[in-house]
């Protein structure tokens, strides 16, 4: 019985290798499996001895685990995708293909799923069924639509539809991040010039008039309390700081924490109907995307709802799905829960009529998505001279209380 240097990646993902007596290459893969190890390369061997860099290989890739390097972010799902799917359509086989993806794949983790996926490939299992043993990088989504692909025989088009519909969330969710940052930055920047002025600048101030006999105007006066407050509770302060942004986001992990949060979220003027038209064009985007890939509506209705994001607007795409699983039609059932702007409910509307369903709910995500862009444009560049204003509004009242008992002073000196 010949002895085979395995390498391969056990459970967690984290890379093994070692020696293994075996009849054939395929009992070695059979047998590890068993012991929970997926074999990528193996190669028999006379000396019996393990190959030098495995051990060394192996720690690094433990190494770069640990430090978070190496994960699989959306962009390498989205490259992936295209590329299998662009060599699927040239017509290459599909276990080469991810031959040649493990092969080129720079990222240690995202090679050795793969790897793991060829192998289960090359055994006989389907695709869908290869990547759904992966959940953290490959999810429901990604799963059904494959699936949907390999019963239709279209999987190379619902692979380049996969790598759109990723780019595209993606670069969305890019721009409501980078609207987000700006404001952010702002803020902290002002809370550091209101901590500074508490307990340096107004100390100082405060010093002055306790050596002149003056009577401070309440301003004045509130602002060396808020000052005394800060500099001798800044620990309280800290405490309750921290201890209420703890305890708000263990109410909003709650049912009715979530629900409370997003229903509130929605009533906000401006911002509401910004929430509510970033989810809706989610949604659209995702229904659209599944049923064009072939994916029945009820379950493309299921996934899409879990990207919305928002716990009210995903309730009602609960009470939507049974409606249309009892024979109505999707933009009645939509219409019903009074959560969905009239556009989009015409736009459905329509497509049902013309048997153009997917084609019209990916137009109208274009179409919001469009008008997401423009609208955090404007947010942006409200927010941000709103907050110059906010901090030059408070160094304003500092200068006011101050130059008052500065000028009783100075006449008092005269005198």
């Amino acid at each position: 019985m010949p002895m085979y240097a395995y390498k391969g990646v056990n459970a967690k993902g984290k890379k093994v290798s070692g020696l293994f007596d075996a009849e054939s290459p395929k009992a070695l893969r059979q047998t590890m499996r068993k012991d929970g190890v997926t074999v990528l390369e193996q190669r028999v061997t006379k000396s019996g001895k393990k190959e030098s860099g495995g051990k060394g290989l192996n720690r690094e890739f433990q190494i770069a685990e640990s430090l978070g390097i190496g994960g699989v972010s959306k962009q390498d799902i989205a490259l992936f995708c295209r590329q299998l799917g662009t060599m699927l359509r040239a017509g290459t086989p599909l276990a080469e293909a991810l031959t040649i993806q493990f092969e080129q794949s720079e990222k240690p983790q995202l090679q050795s799923i793969v790897g793991e996926v060829r192998t289960a490939v090359n055994e006989g299992t389907s695709l869908a069924n290869a990547v759904r043993a992966h959940p953290k990088v490959f999810d429901h989504l990604f799963v059904s639509m494959i699936s949907s692909g390999e019963q239709a025989g279209n999987l190379e088009e619902v692979l380049i539809r996969i790598a759109e519909f990723t780019e595209s969330s993606v670069k969305m969710k890019s721009k409501i991040i980078g609207a987000m940052i700006y404001p952010v930055i702002m803020m902290a920047v002002g809370g550091l010039v209101v901590v500074y002025l508490l307990t340096n600048g107004i100390p100082k101030i405060a010093k002055i008039f306790e050596t002149r006999d003056v009577e401070l105007p309440p301003l004045t006066k509130f602002l060396i309390g808020l000052s005394d407050l800060v500099i001798g509770y800044w620990w309280l302060m800290i405490i309750l700081f921290v201890g209420s942004i703890v305890g708000f986001v263990m109410w909003k992990r709650t049912e009715d924490g979530k629900k409370t949060w997003d229903r509130w979220i929605l009533k906000i003027k401006g911002i509401g109907s910004l929430a509510r038209k970033i989810a809706v064009a989610r949604f659209a985007r995702t229904l659209g995307t599944m049923l064009k890939s072939g994916v029945s509506i009820l379950a493309a209705m299921e996934t899409a709802r879990d990207v919305m994001g928002n716990h009210v607007l995903m309730s009602s795409i609960d009470v939507a799905r049974e409606d249309v699983q009892q024979g109505d039609s999707l933009s009645n059932a939509l219409k019903k829960t009074g959560e969905f702007p009239g556009g989009l409910l015409h736009m459905i509307k329509v497509g049902e009529r013309t048997g153009d369903l997917d084609g019209m709910l990916l137009h109208v995500a274009d179409e919001m998505e469009s008008d997401i862009d423009t609208r955090l444009e404007r947010l942006t560049a409200v927010i941000g001279p709103l907050m110059l204003i906010l901090m030059a509004g408070f160094v304003v009242m500092v200068v006011v209380s101050v130059l008052g008992p500065m000028q009783e002073i100075q006449q008092a000196m005269r005198r």
